[in-house]
């Protein structure tokens, strides 16, 4: 089994890394090979709404996202890990979340999702919230832990010593395992869920 971890960190070897070390940590005691992609610190745009996409699968800024993409495809889950930046996630992580999710059209139902926020003090949960979106709208069950996805810590190397934040983060990647193993499971004996046709309405009539 494989889960993809995003660092929306500009910074290598910041806090974010050290919350995601300590899941690595974790996936590889419970058999599951991790993969850890920086991509706080690419040069990645935003989507310009061309549409593209909806012929191709694939986004028309071929900037690192595609190749995100393909990675995603291939994996049971995926975490998203920010740095808060005024209560919400690292530009260039919402960029790359935004464009891999719409442009990537491949079935995401069942793989894994979970969020994790990095903060001096204060915005973990708004950002934790807004990065769940991105789970919740493509049929991803969101794996929890025992408090909030967050750890704190401000220099370089802080977020070590919050030792709930890397309980947190333990558990979080002990429960994200249990849910990826078991829904292997599942998908064997029972397949996925019958997905209706989508329904698009909107409030003009």
């Amino acid at each position: 089994m494989k889960v993809l971890l995003l660092n929306g960190s500009p910074k290598a070897s910041g806090n974010t890394a050290a919350a995601l070390a300590e899941m690595v940590k974790i996936f590889g005691e419970e058999g599951i090979e991790a993969e850890v992609v920086q991509v706080g610190h690419l040069g990645i745009r935003g989507c310009i709404a061309c549409g593209s996409c909806h012929k191709t699968g694939r986004c028309v800024f071929d900037d690192g996202v595609n190749e995100i993409a393909d990675k995603f495809r291939e994996a049971d889950g995926l975490v998203a890990a920010s740095p808060v930046y005024y209560a919400s996630a690292n530009a260039t992580l919402a960029a790359v979340l935004d464009r891999l999710f719409f442009s990537a059209h491949f079935d995401k139902r069942m793989k894994v999702g979970a969020s994790v926020a990095v903060a001096r003090r204060g915005g973990c949960s708004a950002t934790f919230d807004q990065l769940n979106k991105y789970f919740t709208i493509s049929g991803m069950p969101v794996a929890s832990s025992q408090y909030w996805n967050s750890v704190h810590g401000g220099a370089p190397g802080e977020a070590v010593h919050d030792e709930e934040g890397m309980q947190t983060m333990r558990t979080l990647a002990r429960n994200m395992a249990f849910l990826m193993k078991a829904i292997a499971l599942g998908k064997e004996k029972y397949g996925l869920p019958e997905r209706e046709k989508g329904i698009a309405t909107n409030f003009i009539r």
